[in-house]
């Protein structure tokens, strides 16, 4: 698992997001780039902090900052949750894990004593310059967008 920290230069991807569209870090230069991973579409949690993000996406832009949401759901699952609560930026599907992986977010997790792999949900600011600026590493859902604008505008 991959320990990035704050400083470090922000791992690239190339993840499709939908029709027939692959983004890449390098894609975004210039702009500041939230790239929050969460473990699954249409779920409570994850609802919560995807309509936090599309609230917040006005103030986000006027501050030159990009919002991408990763899961390994599939691109079909993306559309049927960006439509289903109005969903204005883009969700990317990491099927395969890879940029999970490389952002240390693929973790081992256990339920009822089972144990499986998935997705932890975290987030991190990547600068204009493509380093890492801010991580968030265990993130509550409620609230989190709302600490992540404050802390793009503390940025600026």
């Amino acid at each position: 698992m991959t320990t990035l920290q704050v400083g470090d230069k922000a791992p690239d991807f190339t993840i499709p997001i939908g029709g027939g569209v692959d983004l890449s870090l390098s894609d975004l230069k210039g702009k500041y780039i939230i790239l929050y991973f969460y473990p699954k579409d249409d779920t409570p949690g994850c609802t919560i902090e995807a309509q936090d993000f599309n609230r917040l996406k006005p103030e986000f832009e006027k501050l030159k900052t990009a919002i991408i949401g990763v899961s390994k759901d599939s691109l079909g699952s993306h559309d049927k949750f960006k439509e289903k609560y109005c969903l204005n930026f883009d969700l990317a599907s990491d099927i395969d894990a890879d940029t999970c992986e490389k952002y240390g977010v693929w973790i081992e997790k256990s339920m009822y004593g089972k144990k499986y792999m998935g997705i932890n949900r975290a987030t991190f600011l990547i600068d204009f310059e493509g380093k890492i600026a801010h991580i968030w590493p265990k993130v509550s859902a409620e609230g989190h967008a709302q600490e992540v604008l404050d802390t793009v505008r503390g940025k600026k």
